[in-house]
């Protein structure tokens, strides 16, 4: 037998991170065949197992060639590499058959479709032109079709939709873009469009380019179609026509709650909303999130119509991210539509977004006048990512979701197996093993079975793609969390010890420790900012400073409490809270006040005597709360039909003032030491009396709390030596008081952590809850 050359070596790589989905295995074919390499390349549950053989300097070309230009939309975390001895035989590249192996691998997000098969769905001689479904190697759904790992056809929802010829060439042709894209399909062989018209309207069903053609038509015609995404259905509607707004609004119970819209490409976006290049970068990126922009005065673009965001600062935008959603907005030659389309979750209100088609007929009718469908079930639920821009042009999510999940973030300590369920708004759950973390899709909130049944399945679906069995789960403290009740249930059913408790705010801080890589060895001054929080006392917290680290935390300052009357009901009524707020400061109720004017008689005098005899009025601390009592009594908000209303309203008033006065209202500071707003709304409401304009009270209170938030971590400062400080909590997700504090602070020698691939509100609330878990293996104990 034959010796093999000494020259030639033989090297086995085992690449990890994101990998499977991204187009990584024909990626390695053309490398091989460009360095004239022998070997194979195939999917495991690891990762992507490589072994290249060839002369020592091809094999080293290949493998740094591999490290320095991925794929597009992959994500290696490692690759190890182990020499073998060298076969001597030659022999061609190969792409082999998934190994079923044990390990973990990441699956990708949901791509918006690349500039590729854009080209492609335009181009009449192309096979694929119009095809609603169309997808490569770099774009398309992967999260939302997958049912397991290894990421293969047969593991995905386009398991029921056999190739063609023609496909199969393609899936399996090394050259071809669609080289092991499991998406691929054409016309011929892919899912296909319906649109089937609401009862009673005597209309008929409609298929494919028909169906879409007709839905184009309907929009125009200013009517509501529930649309099928790839993460469950939108209810679209014309973003101009007033009526067609305010029926959807009336339709879903929407309140005051802005609407998203999406433009047909980006110059209709700037024809709606004023861009930073920071901006247009999120907007076009392979994410595709909503977008919070700066809404333009009505001028050359599309007039929207008032109804879209009343009351808000901001304008959510999102650009196409799907065939069929660049094919409802048109090609050159068909007949002109709406350029800019409502586009919000399919659903009513309160209740996750629907996926399912059966149960969309049932749980949209009423909403929708017609469902443009398609027959590719969707393994998960994905609602639309939302996020927005600072003007440092950093990046800030708002709800982590389709484009980001299950993208990994990287633990700074490892952690067991574990499941943490978040709280019950804005509910997302995280699943966590070793120095890695997978937050699940945005599920809202757990309002009703509707969404712990979403809960339930995102876990499960999660937990197939990663691979992770909990040991243990984290939830709320708060005894009334349906989120909490849910985990104990979740633990008994798989004989798992009782969830740990993890106080709300130090888990808030947590997460914002987690997500800047801080190993917790060095506690940090936290202030967590929000509307509730389950405290220490019994009593609703939401206003305050903590001493924390993952295992422990200490409550050093926080705001003067004040009553909440009537718990929930209070907080749907801001005017609530702001006579709550004056009895509290030791200020009368006088009729010239906006907050007074607006309740009635009796229920003044109920207020009055639940506030003096302290019935149903839990104290609260919370800095959500105070904002919506400025909001009443600027006259920006009285009545809140959404969570956060009155804030947004303020902070749309602050901003109208924001560089035409300088001025603030100095909080108080009490022993504890506690912030005291009775100052604050003195001064307020003196400036009120005497006529100062509304926008400029909001700056001035928002200057106001800066400054308080400066002011209290200079005392922890001095009481501790700490010196960096975590802002975080869903108040934090206010553009101009997070911007101020931070500038202050910065100013003022701290370092500051401010939130920006997890949410700062209770999206991101999961991933907190899992780290202090890891620690503290018990409900955490303030020390």
């Amino acid at each position: 037998m034959t010796a093999p050359p000494t020259d030639r070596t033989r090297r086995r790589l085992t690449v990890r991170g994101t990998v499977q989905g991204v187009g990584f295995r024909p990626h390695v074919h053309r490398l091989a065949a460009e360095c004239a390499l022998a070997g194979f390349v195939g999917n495991t549950a690891d990762g992507v197992l490589i072994e290249v053989e060839g002369p020592l300097p091809d094999v080293e070309r290949f493998c740094e060639l591999l490290a320095e230009h991925p794929p597009p939309l992959a994500s290696v975390t490692g690759i190890g590499h182990e020499d073998l001895p060298a076969t001597g035989t030659g022999g061609t590249f190969t792409i082999q058959a998934t190994r079923h192996t044990t390990g973990r691998t990441q699956l990708p997000p949901d791509t918006a479709t690349c500039g590729d098969c854009l080209r492609e769905l335009a181009a009449p001689a192309d096979r694929r032109h119009r095809h609603p479904f169309v997808t490569c190697t770099h774009c398309g759904p992967r999260f939302t079709i997958a049912t397991a790992m290894p990421y293969d056809r047969a593991a995905t929802t386009m398991a029921r939709f056999p190739m063609c010829p023609v496909c199969a060439r393609e899936y399996g042709d090394p050259l071809d873009r669609r080289f092991h894209a499991q998406p691929v399909a054409c016309p011929g062989c892919g899912p296909g469009l319906s649109l089937i018209p609401a009862e009673g309207t005597g209309e008929r069903p409609a298929r494919d380019a028909e169906a879409l053609a007709r839905t184009r038509a309907l929009l125009a015609q200013g009517r509501i179609v529930a649309v099928k995404g790839l993460g469950g259905y939108h209810l679209a509607c014309d973003a101009t026509d007033p009526r067609a707004v305010a029926t959807l609004r009336a339709r879903k119970e929407r309140g005051g709650k802005a609407f998203a819209v999406m433009c047909a490409d980006l110059a209709t976006a700037e024809g709606v909303a004023h861009l930073t290049d920071a901006e247009r970068v999120a907007l076009t990126g392979p994410e595709r999130p909503i977008v919070l922009l700066r809404a333009r005065a009505p001028g050359d673009g599309p007039r929207l119509a008032d109804g879209i965001a009343p009351g808000s600062p901001h304008l959510g935008v999102l650009l196409p991210y799907t065939p069929v959603h660049i094919l409802l907005f048109g090609l050159p030659g068909d007949p002109p539509g709406p350029r800019v389309l409502v586009m919000t979750s399919g659903n009513r209100s309160g209740e996750p977004i629907v996926t399912d088609d059966a149960q969309a007929l049932i749980r949209l009718a009423g909403l929708a006048d017609a469902w443009l469908t398609h027959d590719r079930p969707v393994a998960a639920p994905c609602d639309d990512s939302l996020l927005r821009v600072r003007a440092d042009g950093t990046p800030q999510l708002l709800r982590r979701s389709r484009g980001y999940v299950p993208r990994p973030l990287t633990l700074p300590v490892p952690v067991g197996p574990a499941l943490a369920v978040g709280g019950d708004l804005k509910n997302a759950l995280c699943l966590g093993e070793d120095d890695q973390a997978w937050f699940g899709p945005h599920i809202g909130d757990m309002g009703d079975l509707a969404a712990l049944d979403a809960a339930r399945r995102a876990e499960a679906h999660l937990a197939a793609l990663t691979g992770v069995a909990p040991r243990l789960i984290a939830a709320d403290r708060h005894p009334g969390y349906r989120s909490t009740a849910h985990a104990r249930r979740r633990a008994a059913e798989a004989g798992l010890p009782a969830p740990a408790l993890v106080q709300h705010h130090h888990a808030h801080i947590a997460a914002a420790l987690a997500e800047h890589g801080l190993d917790g060895t060095t506690p940090v001054i936290g202030v967590a900012f929000d509307g509730t929080g389950y405290g220490d006392d019994g009593t609703v917290w939401g206003g305050e400073i903590l001493l924390a680290d993952y295992s422990s935390y200490r409550r050093f300052a926080h705001l003067v409490p004040a009553p909440l009357p009537g718990g929930d009901a209070g907080v749907a009524n801001p005017c609530r809270q702001a006579l709550a707020r004056l009895w509290a400061a030791g200020i009368g109720w006088a009729p010239d006040l906006p907050s007074v004017a607006v309740c009635t008689d009796t229920e003044r005098a109920v207020l009055h005597g639940q506030l003096t005899h302290r019935i149903a009025c839990v104290p609260t601390s919370s800095m959500g709360r105070l904002f919506d009592a400025v909001a009443s009594l600027t006259g920006a908000c009285h009545r809140a039909g959404h969570e956060a209303e009155a804030a947004l309203a303020l902070e749309a008033l602050a901003l109208q003032a924001r560089d035409a006065d300088s001025g603030e209202y100095a909080f108080g500071f009490a022993p504890g030491p506690r912030a005291d707003p009775a100052p604050v709304l003195r001064a307020l409401l003196a400036d009120l009396r005497r006529g100062v304009p509304a926008p400029v009270l909001a700056a001035r209170f928002h200057r106001g709390v800066a400054g308080a938030v400066a002011g209290l971590c200079r005392r922890a400062r001095e009481a501790t030596g700490l010196t960096t400080v975590a802002l975080t909590g869903g108040v934090f997700a206010n553009a101009l008081l997070e911007e101020d504090s931070t500038a202050r602070l910065t100013a003022d020698g701290f370092t500051v952590l401010r939130h920006g691939r997890v949410p700062p509100n209770d999206g991101g609330l999961a991933l907190g809850q899992l780290m202090v878990a890891a620690h503290v293996p018990r409900p955490a104990r303030a020390r």
